[in-house]
């Protein structure tokens, strides 16, 4: 986050009014799932893991072309 200038409250906002794209339920040590959110203008993508008792946040990006075709949809792996 610090990296890519996200501040807590940035990120929380994006969580909140976030929708969920995939959900990751095998993932160890917690489930996890991929969210779509905005952060001003600019979308990100943030994975949170979810654990028993607390919520992980394990990165916040944006979506790149070489990975999605746009912000919902995946390229699929040659």
């Amino acid at each position: 986050m610090f990296e890519r200038n996200i501040s807590t409250d940035d990120l929380l906002s994006a969580i909140r009014a976030g929708k969920i794209l995939e959900s990751y339920s095998d993932d160890e040590p917690c489930p996890s799932l991929l969210m779509l959110g905005f952060i001003g203008d600019h979308v990100y993508h943030v994975v949170l893991g979810i654990c028993d008792d607390h919520l992980r946040v394990i990165t916040a990006y944006v979506p790149d072309d070489e990975h999605w075709i746009d912000t919902r949809t995946r390229r699929k792996k040659e």
